[in-house]
């Protein structure tokens, strides 16, 4: 009997092991369900940024350059003068060193730069060597395209490695320059303030040239440069452009040189063009001219109608023909045509100076940029 019971007992343990391991537990399924969406993140997976780009340049090169834009190099001042508030943390040297009067209007680190040259023109050549030492990641061209520049470009990129970019850059077109220069350099949003500025400032200014015309009240003008003055920038030349829109350029030729020393003539030309007004160049006769009686002979002399473009760190008109130039329209606007203009020259270049070249323009430092510029 006892043996009939264990046996039973035995049977019924057996079977209830066999229940079990048959209905696994109910949270069982559960735990299955949540495990599942564990899967790897498309972040996980993100290919990595690529090293280059493609760049497109106003000669409608497309340029191979590096992705992110560190060191650049220029090809000369006026390109320098352009990239200089935009980047010129970037540069790896500078075209030609600075003159020790223009420290006052220019960040310090200009001056310990080396000094590399230009491509076109000036006092010398590009120094290759010194280019290659400085390692820039790109070469930068601004102004007025040369009749041979994509060719030029392209020979001095397979020269050097060194990807050379030009960008076209005039008066009217500076705004559109500094764009492509934001694009260039990953710096949209200076570029985009330096654009604008440069936009509204020639509206204004194409505005008022606009009522000057239609009163007949432009004036007849003279850009003169040189040790004797007689030196002039002629209508054609790039060099002219702020003459040209702000007056009537009386100095055409047939034969235009687009240097920055002008076209020479001489004094018997001065004297059949007979301006209204002559501009000197800074660095020209002008503290002569007052005592001159060759130059007593013409109007704008006689009647003191004669000034002296202020430069600093660059010339306002010229010297080189840069982005400055807007300031150039500016000082002529207020000088030829008071009647005309609705703004304080002071207060605009003074806003020039700080957006530019973070310069905090003083009173005493304006007076010695316009000294002998204006009435």
């Amino acid at each position: 009997m006892k043996r009939a019971i264990l046996c039973l007992i035995l049977a019924l343990a057996m079977l209830v092991c066999g229940c079990s391991q048959a209905a696994p537990p109910e949270t069982s399924a559960p735990a299955a369900t949540e495990a599942a969406p564990v899967e790897t993140t498309p972040a996980e997976t993100t290919a990595p940024e690529p090293a280059t780009r493609e760049f497109t340049d106003s000669t409608g090169r497309t340029v191979t350059i590096p992705n992110d834009v560190t060191k650049i190099a220029v090809s000369g001042p006026l390109t320098q003068v352009y990239v200089l508030p935009l980047a010129g943390d970037m540069l790896v040297g500078v075209s030609n060193r600075y003159a020790e009067d223009v420290e006052k209007y220019l960040p310090d680190y200009l001056f310990e730069m080396t000094e590399i040259g230009q491509l076109y023109g000036g006092k010398g050549e590009m120094d290759l060597e010194a280019l290659l030492a400085a390692a820039p990641d790109l070469v930068v061209d601004v102004g007025d395209a040369k009749s041979s520049i994509a060719e030029d470009m392209d020979a001095l990129t397979e020269q050097t490695g060194i990807p050379f970019l030009h960008i076209d850059a005039t008066v009217a077109t500076a705004p559109e320059a500094y764009r492509l220069l934001g694009q260039l350099l990953g710096r949209e949003e200076k570029a985009e303030e330096l654009a604008s500025w440069c936009e509204n400032t020639y509206q204004e200014m194409a505005s008022v040239m606009e009522r000057v015309d239609a009163d007949d009240a432009r004036k007849t003008l003279l850009y003169c440069l040189g040790d004797n003055g007689v030196n002039v920038i002629a209508e054609g030349s790039f060099h002219a452009e702020t003459v040209n829109m702000m007056s009537q350029n009386l100095a055409v030729l047939e034969d235009v040189v687009s240097k920055g020393t002008g076209n020479e003539v001489d004094m018997e030309q001065l004297l059949a063009w007979d301006p209204e007004v002559i501009v000197f160049a800074p660095d020209s006769c002008y503290d002569q001219v007052g005592t001159s009686s060759q130059w007593q002979s013409l109007q704008a002399v006689s009647e003191g109608h004669y000034y002296k473009t202020p430069y600093g760190p660059y010339g306002w008109l010229s010297s080189p023909p840069s982005v400055q130039r807007y300031l150039g329209m500016l000082w002529l606007g207020a000088l030829l045509y008071p009647d005309y203009v609705e703004y304080d020259l002071q207060e605009r270049v003074t806003e020039y100076y700080k957006l530019f070249y973070d310069c905090d323009l003083t009173d005493e430092l304006y007076q010695e940029l316009v000294k002998d510029a204006l009435d």
